[in-house]
């Protein structure tokens, strides 16, 4: 029997459209795992916890929070852009995983504009500059100070290379002309143990990691890194107002797809994300720790991903910045 290839594929693909249509249509049918890419106890987290109950609720199933930490963030981007576009498996992006990290790697296992989709932008929030109190170090000026008389011997702890951790405390040192130690982890939580035993004694940290041992004593907060005091820590100065003057470094995360996932699904995560973050007790849960939802449809979160990353490649490219 003399069978032709193509219509074969054809007939098949017309045979399936219909199935997959339905399964998108009914979706989600199971249970959805939202990737990490950090360790536990850091802002990615905070928020991938924050968010997957109530996206529970909405959907009629369960949402489940997946830790994949490595490298700044690219074992579980890379993880999440090789995973089925099906749907039932996401990804919380930041603005390292997402934007930063496609310079800062020249031979990057994902691109992020070819192998994900912008589905909802949730929140930003400010870094907050943080050091042992065994640092003699009050304000900015103080650790400018320091860094200065001790170049290259003030150790600095991070979520990862390419992290927001990391890229506040590159902005520091590229206006204030210092130079310090970057000690990389795998995520917010292990950076602050570090800084909590004072082995690294600065970090530029998340305020859900540090907000704990700010209160306690245990931790000094100096700054906050957004380009205007934060409307949830109005007693912290800025940077740019200590003396740097137009610093400003802002985390951004969102929630990202594999290239793939059908457009009603992605929708649908969309909306749903969105009057997620519009929650009161989210809205209150993100003050808490320092951040403010920033909520953005996925039709308008993919032109604000691409401008990111050309920010960010231009920023790379001029510091010099490297993945150590």
């Amino acid at each position: 029997m003399n069978r032709n290839p193509l219509k074969l594929c054809l007939a098949a693909a017309l045979l399936l459209s219909p199935l997959l249509a339905t399964a998108s249509e009914n979706y989600p049918a199971r249970t959805v795992r939202i990737v990490v890419p950090f360790a536990p106890g850091g802002f990615v987290d905070f928020t991938a916890r924050l968010v997957a109950p109530p996206l529970a609720q909405a959907t009629g199933q369960q949402f489940v929070v997946d830790n994949r930490p490595g490298a700044g963030g690219i074992v579980g981007a890379e993880f999440a852009a090789r995973s089925a576009p099906d749907g039932y498996t996401l990804i919380i992006g930041s603005a390292g995983t997402h934007s930063v990290n496609q310079s800062l790697y020249p031979k990057l296992s994902y691109n992020v504009l070819r192998d994900f989709i912008p589905v909802a932008r949730l929140t930003d929030a400010p870094s907050i500059l943080t050091v042992h109190p065994s640092l003699p170090v009050k304000s900015v000026k103080d650790l400018i100070t320091v860094a200065r008389k001790q170049p290259g011997q003030v150790n600095y702890a991070s979520a990862g290379a390419g992290t927001s951790t990391h890229l506040a405390a590159v902005l520091f040192e590229s206006i204030a002309q210092v130079k310090m130690s970057h000690i990389a982890f795998k995520g917010g939580g292990p950076a602050v143990v570090s800084v909590l035993s004072g082995e690294t004694p600065v970090t530029f940290a998340t305020a859900a990691s540090v907000a704990p041992h700010i209160s306690s004593g245990r931790l000094r907060a100096i700054a906050v890194t957004s380009g205007k005091r934060s409307a949830v820590l109005p007693e912290l100065p800025t940077i740019s107002e200590s003396g740097l003057k137009g610093y400003e470094m802002l985390n951004w995360l969102g929630l990202f797809a594999p290239t793939g996932t059908p457009k009603v699904i992605v929708d649908r995560l969309s909306r749903e994300s969105l009057k997620v973050v519009a929650q009161p007790e989210v809205v209150k849960r993100f003050n808490s720790q320092g951040a403010e939802p920033s909520p953005l449809a996925s039709e308008e979160f993919a032109p604000f991903v691409k401008s990111e990353i050309a920010k960010w490649a231009k920023i790379v490219a001029e510091t010099g910045m490297k993945a150590d």
